[in-house]
This record gives C-alpha cells, sequence and structure tokens, in this order.
C-alpha cells in the first residue's frame, strides 16, 4: 500500500511539471503572434494610392506588352467558341502555316502603328533612350548586333518610334528579328510583323539585305545561352563562338554595328543558376530540346514594387557604336571572319570602356565574354 502510494504520487509530480513545461512553452509562442497577413506586408512594397496619371499610363503599357501573348491566344480562343467563325479562322490557320511568308520577306512594317502613343509610354516607363556615336550614311545595309540578351531595349530602340531611331538615322529602316516560333502564334504574329519584326532564320536575314542599301537587322547575338547569364550589375556575354551573323554581313557586304544596352540586365532579378547547379543543368537541357530556355526570374507586380513578373523601372541606354566595314565576300574564310570579330569585339569593349561610368555605376564587375 505504501510503494503504491509512492508511485501515484511520483506520477502526479511528473506529469504537472511536464505539464508546466509545456504550457510555458506555449505562452512564449503566443507573446510573439504569428499573422501571415501582416508578415507578407511587411515584406511587400505596395504602390501608394496617389500615383501621377502618367506613370499609370507607363505601367498599364509594360504590363499589357508583358503579357500580349496571354492576350492574342485568349482572343483567338474565344473567337473560336463561335461556330460561325470556324471557316475564317480556319483559313487564317492556314494563311499563317502555308501562304504567308511575310516574316521571311521584311515584315510588314507600318510605320503609323510604330509611332503610336502606346510605345511613348512602354518606353518611358524605364525609362529606354540610345546614345548616338555617329552617322550611319544610308548608301549600304547593316547588321546590328545587340548586347546583353534582353528584348526591352530592342524593342524601344528598333522595333517602334518611341524614342526617334528613324529621326536620328535617317534613310535606315530597322528590322528587329526573333524566334520563328513568334509567327506561328495567331494575332501576336500580326501585332511585331506590324512592328518590323521578322524571322531570324538565314534566310530571313539574306532576304533583308538584299534589297538595297539602307536596309537592315538586329541581331540578339546572345541568344538563349546568355539569358541564362542575365544578373543585375553583370555583362556576360555569349559571343567568342557567335560567327554565323559575321559571315552573313560579309556574304551581304552590310556593315557590322554593335550596339550595348546599359541596364538590359537590370529590370529583372533571375534565380542564381551558376553552372554545376541543379537548375542550371535542367535549363541547359531545356535549351537542348527545344531550342530556347525559361530563366527563372522575378521583378515587380502591377501594384507592388518588388514581387511580381514584371520588369523594374529601371534606365535603359542602348549605345550604338561606330560601324566596322567589311569587304563583300560570298565565301570568306575562317581567318576573314575571326579578323572581323576581333574589330566587332574592340569596337564593343569600346563602348564599355567609355560609357560604363555613366551607365553601369552599379555594376558588380566588368564585361565579361564567358564564350
Amino acid at each position: 500500500m505504501e510503494v503504491r502510494k509512492v508511485l501515484t504520487s511520483v506520477r502526479r509530480t511528473v506529469s504537472s511539471s511536464s505539464l508546466r513545461g509545456r504550457f510555458s512553452g506555449l505562452s512564449s509562442l503566443t507573446a510573439t503572434p504569428l499573422n501571415p497577413v501582416t508578415n507578407l506586408r511587411a515584406h511587400i512594397e505596395f504602390v501608394p494610392a496617389k500615383i501621377p496619371r502618367k506613370r499609370r499610363l507607363q505601367t498599364l503599357a509594360v504590363a499589357i506588352w508583358s503579357t500580349i501573348i496571354v492576350w492574342s491566344t485568349a482572343i483567338f480562343l474565344f473567337l473560336c467558341s463561335f461556330p460561325p467563325l470556324w471557316p475564317v479562322l480556319a483559313a487564317y490557320i492556314i494563311w499563317i502555316r502555308y501562304i504567308d511568308k511575310s516574316p521571311e520577306y521584311g515584315g510588314r512594317l507600318n510605320p503609323w502603328f510604330r509611332s503610336i502613343k502606346f510605345w511613348r509610354y512602354f518606353a518611358e516607363y524605364y525609362p529606354a533612350s540610345f546614345l548616338k556615336t555617329c552617322e550611319l550614311p544610308p548608301d549600304r545595309p547593316y547588321v546590328f548586333g545587340y548586347h546583353p540578351h534582353g528584348m526591352r531595349g530592342a524593342i524601344c530602340t528598333f522595333a517602334t518610334e518611341s524614342i526617334g531611331f528613324s529621326a536620328a538615322f535617317p534613310g535606315i529602316i530597322p528590322h528587329l528579328l526573333t524566334l520563328t516560333s513568334n509567327f506561328r502564334m495567331p494575332f501576336y504574329r500580326d501585332i511585331v510583323l506590324a512592328m518590323g519584326i521578322c524571322a531570324v532564320s538565314k534566310r530571313s536575314c539574306s532576304n533583308i539585305l538584299k534589297k538595297g542599301p539602307g536596309n537592315s537587322i538586329t541581331i540578339v547575338v546572345g541568344g538563349a545561352a546568355e539569358s541564362l547569364s542575365a544578373h543585375p550589375g553583370t555583362a556576360d556575354l555569349t559571343l567568342r563562338k557567335r560567327l554565323g551573323f559575321i559571315k552573313l554581313a560579309i556574304q551581304n557586304g552590310a556593315d557590322l554595328v554593335p550596339v550595348f544596352s546599359f541596364g538590359e540586365n537590370d529590370i529583372f532579378q533571375q534565380m542564381p543558376n551558376d553552372k554545376g547547379t541543379t537548375l542550371y543543368t535542367l535549363q541547359k537541357k531545356f535549351q537542348n530540346a527545344f531550342g530556347f530556355t525559361l530563366p527563372l526570374f522575378h521583378g515587380r507586380g502591377l501594384l507592388n514594387y518588388n514581387l511580381g513578373l514584371m520588369p523594374y523601372r529601371k534606365r535603359i541606354v542602348a549605345v550604338i557604336g561606330h560601324p566596322i566595314n567589311v569587304v563583300q565576300c560570298d565565301k570568306p574564310s575562317l581567318e576573314e571572319i575571326m579578323h572581323v570579330q576581333q574589330q566587332y569585339i574592340d569596337e564593343l569593349m569600346w563602348i564599355w570602356n567609355t560609357y560604363k561610368d555613366d551607365f553601369a555605376r552599379t555594376r558588380t564587375r566588368e564585361l565579361n565574354i564567358i564564350e
């Protein structure tokens, strides 16, 4: 009996002490209440209620363009829900796939569409501008090489008149080039064709340059590989192995003009994807399979400044360098191509060294040609 009473008292003591410990733990948790909404609001910088109308229009223009593929596809699918429109839509698809060759023959550049006010708001959002280092006489064709990879500054400079390219270079007809797959998207293709954007195929490039003096193409040289290296404060270019656009310029007797766009890499934040990481490996496999890649990036939102898929408001300045004169040759040797490439790289480095302290003050390292 006495032993049983002792055991019972011990159990009561242990249980009461353990309960006191648990309750004290709970009290410490309740001392700092968990409120997910409050924590979320603390990390997201929301847009103030009072914003000038012009800035709202700028943000709206960028938001529309950032989702233009989604909108154009949604409109096409919506029209497909009306059976009376099926014959018209079927004819349109056939025309896109088998009849219309505009993407390979200079597009359908519409000066009015390139000059509408929408594009001015789009360019003022960043803001985007270009710097002219010399005159470009319209008595010859040109191949502009755009660096680093990114389309925002290229669109403002070469695909619209939002910052006055044609006024600065009279007689030069610009054609920004993009993936051929973009011209298979209903309605979206017609928008970019009106901007003078064409396919980046060899056939398309030759057809445009053969139209004669004043015609020009703009190639984003680094492509998908370079997009994986696009991080704020850096300028890592994929250029050494890119000889095709130089050979193309020599074959067509077109002067090469390097363009470096300061700020292009600063408008988005990309997830860390150094070589050797799992993310980088997956992105490269995706690129090898589909011909393009998907950088995992983020920017700002429509109603906040630090969470979303819209670009940040960062200044973009495209510096258009001096032309590199080439001698026309149908079958240039590798030595000739490499010689012109070195001239091209030297001019690109001159642009960087001359203007980096003006337009790349927040850089974390110098321009680097990684491959």
